[in-house]
């Protein structure tokens, strides 16, 4: 009997379909290698390259937190040289006159002071539940809002090549007191006329049909339905345009008593300070509160009401 032959096409066919997927994973790590390889050995930008795409990147005249946020260390230290960096008692005056500057411009809610903590100049921003602290050497420290306000301008006026703006003489924050109730403003006066002529208006077409006969000879009716429709349409744009003023009155109102709370809670107009403020105050000198205080003692006028930002 012969006896029948092995079978050989089976392992060899698996090892013939194995060998080619063993190949293209050689060839992957090959290509990983090389590319590795390249990237070891490709030059590095140059530092002044670096620069200009870093600064064509970013906006360093309208330079956020989300910014800062954004950039890695490279480029950090490609945009600002350590060198070049202004700090001690000059980026405290420059992040002074910034801030009250931008406090004049109402961009920022804020108390602006001198004050010294550890035996160390600082400048202070503070509102009524945030504060944020600079150091002579760079650093923020504070929290809230008001913190992620400061932080950019404490990074534009460390760069020599950045233009503090001049603060104007009386640019703090108002007194509480001269804050006014944002009514009785002449676009309302207008608003509020010409509802009343709307209201008398249909008051008048509704009246009139009962006391003149509008359409004498003829079937009657037409007339008077015409007048009561007109009259009714008249009333009913009157009522909805002095609703809509009272409403914006009273927001006004409101919006402006919210403000004051917030003035009177920053300490403006006395010489109280939040509780939760590091260090103490040079002098009396307080920038958020030097407008609405020389409003009161001299002849000057007082800022306007609240900004639309007041209550954020």
């Amino acid at each position: 009997m012969v006896d029948a032959p092995e079978s050989s096409g089976g392992p060899p066919a698996r090892d013939g379909e194995d060998r080619p997927a063993a190949a293209a994973e050689a060839d992957v790590d090959d290509d990983a290698a090389a590319a590795s390889d390249a990237e070891d050995t490709a030059e590095p930008m140059p530092p002044a390259t670096f620069q200009e795409a870093v600064e064509e990147k970013y906006d360093f005249e309208h330079f956020s937190p989300a910014d800062m946020a954004e950039m890695t260390v490279e480029e950090w230290e490609a945009a600002f040289d350590p060198d070049a960096w202004i700090t001690g008692v000059e980026l405290l005056d420059r992040v002074e006159a910034d801030l009250r500057s931008r406090v004049a411009r109402r961009d920022v809610f804020a108390v602006v002071e001198r004050t010294t903590v550890d035996g160390e100049e600082c400048v202070l921003a503070y509102s009524d539940v945030d504060y944020a602290l600079v150091t002579p050497d760079g650093s923020v420290v504070g929290e809230g809002a008001l913190l992620e306000d400061v932080e950019p301008v404490v990074a534009l006026c460390s760069m020599s090549d950045y233009d503090v703006p001049e603060p104007p003489a009386e640019g703090g924050l108002p007194h509480p007191d001269e804050v006014p109730d944002g009514a009785g403003s002449l676009g309302d006066r207008l608003l509020l006329s010409v509802a009343a002529v709307q209201v008398v208006a249909g008051l008048a077409l509704l009246v009139v049909p009962l006391f003149v006969d509008l359409d004498p000879g003829g079937p009657g009716g037409g007339s008077g339905l015409l007048t009561t429709v007109a009259g009714l349409g008249f009333l009913f744009i009157g009522v909805v345009i002095g609703v809509l003023v009272a409403n914006a009155r009273l927001s006004g109102r409101f919006r402006a008593a919210e403000y004051r709370a917030r003035l009177r809670a920053a300490g403006v107009g006395s010489d109280e300070r939040p509780p939760f403020l590091p260090g103490e105050p040079l002098g009396p000198d307080r920038v958020g509160g030097g407008a609405g205080d020389a409003g009161r003692d001299g002849d000057d006028e007082a800022p306007g009401g609240p900004p639309e930002s007041a209550s954020r």
